[in-house]
């Protein structure tokens, strides 16, 4: 079992180099507009996944993935030949969700937005369902000095 940290640098340097391989000696012309977004490994640095987002409809994305998954073979000897491990990790390619979860994230924002606004604007045309003022007051006396001389008689 390999350290964390060991670990970790070595998914970030998997990441740069399947990037830099897509961007460079793949000439497939399914493989669309693929961006790296993320790579992980096992802890004993035998796996490795590699994130990726295309940028596109849905036929596209399926096109990319059959790409990548026919020039895996040619990212994994690359990984290998410029990282020096004993053991190149298998890659596997998988399409991150990120996108689509930051779109639904901002549909929600949106919603909530919305109705937030929809309160406020109903709050400021509300009127009290009472007084006013709804506290009590103490009674109004009036002062000793006050009292009219004509009820005196």
């Amino acid at each position: 079992m390999a350290d964390a940290a060991r670990a970790r640098k070595l998914a970030d340097r998997i990441r740069e180099i399947a990037a830099e391989t897509l961007e460079r000696r793949v000439k497939d012309p399914r493989l669309g507009f693929v961006t790296v977004t993320d790579a992980r490994i096992t802890g004993d640095l035998r796996d490795a996944t590699v994130f990726y987002t295309v940028l596109g409809d849905e036929e596209e994305r399926t096109a990319t993935a059959a790409a990548l998954e026919s020039v895996k073979g040619l990212v994994r000897s690359e990984v290998g030949r410029r990282t020096g491990v004993r053991f190149t990790p298998t890659l596997e390619f998988v399409a991150d969700a990120i996108p689509e979860n930051a779109a639904n994230i901002d549909d929600l924002l949106r919603a909530a937005r919305e109705s937030d606004e929809r309160v406020a604007q109903a709050a400021a045309e509300a009127e009290y369902a009472g007084d006013p003022d709804p506290y009590r007051k103490p009674a109004e006396d009036d002062e000793p000095g006050d009292e009219d001389d004509d009820d005196r008689g």
